[in-house]
């Protein structure tokens, strides 16, 4: 078996993805969407990223797609700049490989050297045993919130649950005007 490797996403990689979020919606219940996306909603979504200039990337072995993961913006509102809520998702196949923890790591690698301050999980059914809670607890993320019945899916009701990992010294210290976020915003401004 050929080693992992963690590359940046493509459109070339999105019938691969659909496919695996498809199962993560149809039988999970990490996302609280109940019908899975079609191949154009997820290439929009997916184009939406990169234009943001969001990281996303994906687990590949002997040419298959094990997973992917990304970044995006956690609220829309320009005081929310510095921080990204993340999505790590796995085929069924691949569970247990390590696959998402490979993902996070370089997800994180690439947040905290585009200058974010904070990553956020949102993460549905986070029961304390939820994968994707061990997961980010072994990254070092901390519990930071609990909405308890907040989502109901396959006959039954739902926590979210929030952590959240601070990153480039996050609140202790001002925004970077170097960084992805701050530049961004900026430039959006001069155009006031």
């Amino acid at each position: 078996m050929n080693t992992i490797i963690i590359r940046p996403a493509t459109a070339a990689d999105l019938d691969r993805i659909t496919q695996i979020y498809a199962d993560a919606v149809s039988r999970g219940t990490a996302s609280y969407e109940l019908d899975p996306p079609s191949r154009d909603e997820m290439g929009a979504r997916f184009d939406g990223l990169i234009e943001g200039g969001f990281p996303y990337l994906v687990a590949e072995q002997d040419g298959t797609v094990l997973g992917y993961a990304y970044a995006g913006a956690f609220r829309p509102r320009p005081a929310y700049r510095f921080i990204v809520e993340d999505s790590v998702y796995v085929a069924p196949e691949a569970q247990g490989m390590g696959v998402g923890l490979k993902l996070m790591r370089r997800l994180i690698d690439a947040v905290e050297a585009a200058g974010f301050r904070q990553i956020v999980a949102v993460i549905g059914d986070g029961r304390p045993d939820s994968p994707s809670v061990r997961l980010h607890e072994k990254l070092g993320f901390r519990h930071s919130g609990r909405l308890e019945g907040s989502g109901y899916k396959h006959g039954r009701w739902l926590d979210t649950v929030f952590m959240q990992l601070p990153l480039n010294g996050g609140a202790s210290v001002p925004p970077d005007p170097k960084s992805l976020p701050e530049r961004r915003f900026l430039g959006t401004r001069k155009g006031d």
